[in-house]
């Protein structure tokens, strides 16, 4: 099995969907009474490891320093989602897709718009 080396335009938009779907998620979620507030300290908890000195492998080393704050952020994300209670969890994404979907049925916001001159 190989993976393709250069993903397509729509394979790119769909990650970045994909991603922002799942911050999108982690805010509800953290918004949430229903969620206990001791789940709600775990993505911050990841927050702290990326900001202070102390690292599992030093940002002075390169990318690999970066890549274990990304991979300790990404898996506190996670974590806070598979231990949030599922019919929670269920509800949100439902409303996500619902308003993706909505999104993607056409509807137009109208607007607009006009071109700012900034020499004068």
């Amino acid at each position: 099995m190989s993976s393709n080396p250069n993903p397509s335009p729509t394979q790119r938009l769909n990650l970045v969907a994909s991603v922002i779907n799942r911050l999108r998620l982690v805010v509800r979620l953290l918004r949430d009474p229903r969620v206990p507030l001791y789940l709600k300290l775990v993505p911050f908890a990841s927050l702290l490891y990326v900001v202070l000195p102390i690292d599992v492998v030093p940002d002075v080393i390169p990318l690999l320093g970066q890549l274990d704050d990304v991979g300790i952020v990404v898996l506190a994300v996670e974590a806070f989602i598979m231990m949030s209670p599922q019919h929670v969890v269920q509800e949100h994404l439902a409303d996500i897709e619902a308003s993706a979907q909505n999104a993607a049925d056409g509807t137009v916001i109208d607007g607009e718009w006009h071109r700012v001159n900034r020499d004068r």
